[in-house]
């Protein structure tokens, strides 16, 4: 397929627009359907138009790590519930389906992670220099990726547990929830954030393949070591209790 170099991910409600090589559509999709080369994409902008379809501001997504030289630009059409396109989950496993637009439902798909403000009975909060991953020799909250089938609470408890060594009770009160797309990918996060003020008289007990050393701040403290975005956010919070 010669694929175009700008075309428009139209999503409703778990629904995507797909179009053959001639840009007729809606096209279905067949999950786990095998072919030799792919025959649907997304539409360009003007297939979008001439469908009379109308939707929200876009946001650039640069796939051309995938095809070189393709941008996706991703909108909210301004629909009812489009019935007769396919499912995004249909789509993924279709390999009649061009790899772009495969690729740019996959990252559109939240990731979710879930952290802890742990606090001791100085009103300290718990950070942990990281070891590796996305934040590697800055400061963080205990907490990361959600296991498949997992609600953030357990999760949050249990990375508590295998950074630091801790079993951690949370409050009742209601999570810091935040979302943000963070880069030219257009890969969404997800984050959970809960408070813990049940420590006991635990130590500290560092996964060194995770975490390079914990320590204890202050909040103000805290806010000012921490460098991600959900982190901040969350301490934000904390000190306007």
């Amino acid at each position: 397929m010669n694929h175009p170099p700008v075309v428009v991910h139209l999503e409703h409600d778990g629904k995507v627009l797909l179009v053959d090589e001639q840009g007729r559509g809606p096209q279905p999709a067949q999950r786990g359907r095998l072919v030799e080369s792919p025959s649907l994409r997304f539409p360009t902008p003007a297939e979008v138009k001439s469908m009379s379809i109308e939707h929200g501001p876009a946001r650039r997504i640069n796939l051309d790590d995938v095809s070189d030289g393709v941008t996706v630009l991703k909108a909210y059409p301004r629909v009812s519930w489009p019935e007769s396109w396919p499912w995004k989950d249909d789509l993924i496993s279709d390999n009649a389906v061009h790899p772009v637009a495969r690729e740019s439902v996959y990252r559109s798909l939240h990731r979710v992670v879930s952290k802890a403000i742990v606090v001791n009975r100085e009103g300290k909060v718990l950070m942990g220099r990281v070891a590796r991953g996305h934040f590697v020799g800055h400061w963080t909250l205990p907490g990361g990726y959600l296991d498949h089938d997992e609600h953030p609470r357990a999760g949050c408890i249990r990375e508590a547990f295998e950074e630091f060594g801790l079993n951690i009770t949370l409050e009742a009160s209601a999570p810091v929830v935040t979302q943000r797309v963070f880069d030219g990918r257009g890969l969404s996060f997800l984050s959970f954030t809960y408070t813990s003020t049940e420590t006991g008289d635990q130590d500290i007990n560092v996964e060194p393949s995770e975490i390079a050393e914990g320590a204890w701040f202050s909040p103000d403290e805290a806010y000012d070591q921490a460098v991600s975005f959900f982190d901040k956010t969350a301490l934000e919070s904390h000190l306007k209790r």
